[in-house]
């Protein structure tokens, strides 16, 4: 692979993208903070201020009078000046949210599905996307595009087709072009714990870092890579899959065909399987609620376990990568996450150990049944705000 330089288009793009994430991050900026934090000439701000007021996502606030010459107007994004769909798709289910451009849930919509394929999923997606638009009340020109969360891995021998949470058909990422031409809009396809990531790093606890692992326990379990400011796909978009990290030789065993597999052990279906599911699919995340109220000794028992996985696989996140710190999220519910969290210390030593951090080694991150969708919304705006340096480079 070689690279070279870029054209002006590709340029104005990437600054666009610049003068976006800086007012996201420091919420109102004038445009001479836009210069001083980005570099950019005044000329090339007014341009794109303007550009971005007459699309309608920015919006001014009344002028600050700041000492001499003309007060400063500042610049804000404008929830209104866009929107975007997610769609979470399970086995059984396809959970969709539309959000504002600033990431809040404007409408919401369910439907029924069962172990649906791309082509398949066409006919469901458009009936959700109708009844988020009539909800919302958005013009479908200020519509982003959809983002879609499935659980991984894709294209993997062995793995993508089998097991609880997968889903036969979407190995290829490229199925997203395929939905794209068949509902007429962009959609980006993604696994769960990236998409999930995304979503943090936009609206949540990784708003303001540029190295973070997102941890994201749901049925299985997976990790979204933020890492230099860019999600890390890896080269088959697998990267992440901290679930199949064996961590027990001659261990329980896993789906994949290997034993003791990490996610045996830490996540929602380990934690079914130890309360006594004969069923683990028919089983809640309620169920681990209903579990704690009663004093279940099974479910304390399966928190001590999952404890001393988690920080087995806090440890290696760290010594690997060298990030800012780990957000924990996912499905499960936040009192029993509190839970395992109470009985992580002490966490082993690594290089997370500085005396200069700003952050904890560890955050808790959004949690709940809409996470997945609100990460997968956030899949189109983080696409036209997140500044990549790709954009400026053409591969040959």
């Amino acid at each position: 692979m070689s690279f070279s330089g870029t054209n002006l288009e590709n340029a104005r793009l990437h600054n666009r993208r610049v003068v976006l994430e800086s007012i996201r991050q420091h919420t109102r900026l004038s445009r001479a903070d836009i210069t001083r934090l980005t570099g950019l000439t005044p000329q090339t701000i007014s341009n794109i201020t303007s550009e971005l007021l007459a699309q309608g996502f920015l919006s001014t606030l009344p002028a600050e009078s700041g000492g001499r010459g003309q007060p400063a107007v500042p610049f804000v994004i404008n929830p209104q000046g866009a929107y975007s769909v997610g769609v979470q798709l399970s086995q059984h289910s396809l959970q969709a949210v539309a959000v504002d451009l600033c990431g809040a849930v404007v409408a919401r919509a369910h439907a029924a599905v069962d172990r649906v394929r791309p082509a398949q999923a066409v006919a469901p997606l458009k009936d959700v996307l109708q009844r988020l638009q009539q909800l919302a009340g958005f013009p479908m020109a200020k519509l982003l595009g959809m983002g879609v969360a499935t659980p991984g891995p894709f294209g993997v021998d062995g793995l993508s087709a089998i097991g609880p949470t997968t889903l036969p058909g979407w190995q290829d990422l490229s199925v997203g072009e395929q939905l794209s031409a068949a509902l007429g809009l962009p959609v980006m396809v993604a696994n769960d714990a990236s998409a999930a990531a995304i979503g943090e790093r936009l609206y949540g606890a990784g708003s303001t870092l540029s190295n973070f692992v997102y941890m994201f326990v749901g049925e299985g379990l997976g990790a979204g890579l933020f890492l230099n400011g860019q999600v890390f796909d890896g080269v088959a978009n697998n990267a992440g899959e901290l679930g199949h990290i064996v961590v027990e030789r001659n261990g329980r065993a896993c789906y994949c065909g290997n034993h003791g597999c990490l996610e045996r052990y830490l996540s929602l279906w380990a934690a079914y399987e130890a309360l006594g599911f004969e069923d683990p699919t028919q089983a809640t995340p309620e169920d681990l609620l209903h579990a704690m109220e009663r004093n279940d000794p099974r479910l304390a028992a399966w928190l001590d376990e999952a404890a001393t996985y988690m920080r087995q696989a806090i440890n290696m996140l760290e010594c690997m990568l060298d990030i800012e710190t780990i957000i924990v999220g996912g499905l499960l519910p936040v009192p029993i996450l509190e839970k395992i969290i109470a009985r992580l210390a002490p966490l082993y030593a690594s290089v997370g150990n500085r005396s200069n951090r700003k952050v904890a080694r560890l955050l808790v991150g959004n949690v709940g049944s809409e996470i997945t969708a609100q990460g997968a919304a956030a899949l189109p705006i983080f696409h036209e705000m997140n500044p990549s340096f790709n954009v400026l480079l053409k591969n040959h």
